[in-house]
């Protein structure tokens, strides 16, 4: 089958535990809301804490647990959906992380006619990541080199 509507979640941890972080939470929660009727649901980074999580529909669910930055995220998730063959791309991601993730996935996608968007999830807002998400998108003209010779 092909086309359709593929769900990614990107993943977010402190690495420190096993456990579910709530900015990732807010994020799987939100994709279990947009995963009726999609195809199937991409889970990079975290992917067996956010499988384990999963309570939404029943959709089959595609597990990168190699990613471990944004744009692994974008480079990992875009092979996926290019495999399923699927035309539209919803990311689910937090509202500060939405700019740079999408930068990284147009990158990641070019080329391939996937119509992609990028979704926020609600939950914590916290200082410091806002001001750490201000020095990741400082470094984004070096992930998009990263992106570009892996897509």
């Amino acid at each position: 089958m092909t086309g359709g509507r593929v769900i990614a979640v990107v993943g977010y941890s402190r690495r420190r535990d096993a456990k579910l972080h709530p900015v990732c939470a807010g994020r799987v929660a939100h994709a279990q809301r947009l995963a009726v009727d999609c195809r199937a649901v991409i889970l990079s980074g975290e992917a067996e804490v956010m499988q384990a999580a999963w309570t939404g529909p029943e959709v089959q669910l595609i597990c990168d647990p190699r990613a471990r930055s944004t744009a692994e995220n974008a480079v990992n998730v875009a092979a996926a959906v290019r495999e399923l063959g699927a035309d539209e791309l919803v990311v689910v991601t937090s509202p500060w992380h939405r700019a740079r993730v999408r930068i990284l996935l147009a990158a990641a996608l070019r080329g391939s006619g996937v119509r992609f968007r990028v979704e926020s999830s609600s939950g914590p807002r916290p200082v410091l990541l806002l001001g750490r998400e201000l020095v990741c998108l400082a470094l984004v003209p070096f992930q998009l080199r990263r992106v570009l010779s892996r897509a």
